[in-house]
């Protein structure tokens, strides 16, 4: 079941970073007077009336010049346009109707997209005549609304969540789906290709050639495996953070679709910033994690090179010590298959279910020779009871008298037994501590 992504757009300093805050409901966007602050792109996830969905703030950048600024905010709007499910067009009632809101709503009317035009900084009816001034724009519905305060937000997010699907609603296609994520230019389109055996995606050596997004079935010994991929034609532009915007978008909405999300790195140019944002948004929406090392047959290498690469960037992942590791050749298809092989293994062990008893014969008696330490009160912190719960991702509940008292060293030392035990390779796992009863021991 697909996530619906709603995407806020707009000239810097309307409030797109409080409007985003107010919608995830926590203050992960830096909110400034100073227009452009919001550099990184910033993803959240929300819900309303029993309703999932998610929301990217395109918050814009420094401008070098007004040209370079207006290039760079119609390219987030195309992107926007091609992407979203739903499109929050935000606008500052108290600057009034600017040339670069007339821009943005053409685009937006050109396209045939629904939009929502909000009329931000509304914070009293007071304000609600100024707001028909945006009629001009030619829209037959405008918002005034406060981010800030959150007036008329309620009414306005019933008609943008209309015709999203409930929480508990449709069933999940119980097909294999895999992620192929990455840096622009590491061999997404080639990888896709390989393993369909056709050209379906153009390839070429600018970054970011990829534009559209058409997931593949992939037909493998009889199974139906379905390829969410980045494939399409997307023109090479000035503006190279757009590139990056237009990346982040696809790979978190893939990521948000699959079961395992393969990470493609160059082997030539290794571990970057761009791959461990990646990696930590796999790690964050608990999907199966493989990091796929590409252009192998381009390093030159013996019998102890791939041992060495895979310590090293174990080591540049510190706790995500877990990803699996696979060093393929998609010009070659070297391993490419065997890479199929992987995915079905790590989705099979983000399946697995450890019996209750089994941990609790298991980790009681290691909790036993190694106990917690005391809380900050002095008080002992007892695990008295383990079992296994979620439907999706595994998620270990850990039942004491004191949770919050659980520190982190010992968490990881939790789950390492946990995976040196059982497994759970490539698959990123949760432990979640709870209170016994209501009676503190």
């Amino acid at each position: 079941m697909k996530t619906p992504l709603v995407v806020i757009v707009g000239r810097p300093n309307v409030g797109k970073s409080t409007l985003f805050n107010r919608l995830v409901g926590k203050r992960d966007a830096i909110v400034d007077d100073v227009s452009g602050v919001t550099r990184d792109r910033i993803y959240g996830e929300a819900d309303w009336a029993g309703k999932n969905f998610r929301v990217i703030d395109t918050g814009g950048y420094v401008p070098l010049s007004e040209d370079v600024f207006e290039t760079a905010i119609r390219e987030q709007v195309e992107i926007a346009i091609g992407e979203a499910d739903s499109i929050l067009f935000v606008v500052d009632v108290r600057d009034g109707i600017l040339p670069i809101d007339k821009d943005i709503v053409n685009l937006l009317r050109n396209s045939g997209r629904e939009f929502f035009l909000i009329v931000n900084k509304a914070d009293s009816s007071n304000f609600d005549a100024a707001s028909a001034e945006f009629y001009k724009l030619g829209v037959k519905k405008l918002y005034p609304v406060s981010a800030l305060s959150g007036r008329n937000l309620g009414d306005l997010l019933d008609e943008v969540t209309a015709g999203f699907s409930d929480l508990d609603s449709p069933e999940e296609d119980p097909r294999l789906k895999i992620a192929i994520v990455g840096r622009p230019n590491v061999g997404k389109s080639s990888l896709v290709n390989a393993l369909l055996g056709e050209e379906r995606s153009i390839v070429t050596d600018i970054p970011g050639t990829t534009r559209d997004s058409i997931d593949s079935i992939l037909k493998y010994y009889g199974e139906e495996i379905i390829l969410i991929d980045t494939a399409g034609l997307r023109k090479k532009k000035r503006i190279q953070e757009s590139i990056e915007f237009y990346s982040s978008i696809r790979s978190l909405k893939a990521i948000g679709e699959c079961n395992v999300a393969v990470v493609l790195l160059d082997s030539i140019v290794g571990l970057e910033k761009q791959d461990q944002k990646i990696i930590d948004e796999v790690v964050r929406w608990r999907k199966g994690l493989i990091l796929a090392v590409n252009k192998w047959d381009l390093v030159e290498k013996d019998s102890g090179t791939s041992a060495l690469y895979e310590k090293a960037l174990h080591q540049k992942m510190g706790a995500i010590d877990y990803a699996e590791v696979i060093f393929i050749s998609a010009l070659t298809k070297q391993r490419i298959f065997k890479l199929v092989d992987l995915c079905k293994q790590v989705s099979e062990e983000r399946k697995k279910k450890i019996p209750t008893k089994d941990l609790n014969d298991f980790l009681l008696d290691e909790i036993v020779k190694s106990p917690p330490p005391a809380s900050p009160s002095g008080k002992e912190v007892k695990i008295k009871y383990i079992t296994q719960i979620g439907q999706h991702y595994p998620i270990f509940a850990f039942f004491c008298n004191y949770p919050n008292h659980v520190p982190d060293n010992y968490k990881r030392f939790l789950e390492k037994m946990i995976r040196n035990r059982y497994g759970f390779k490539g698959v990123p796992i949760t432990l979640s501590f709870k209170a016994k009863s209501s009676k503190q021991d």
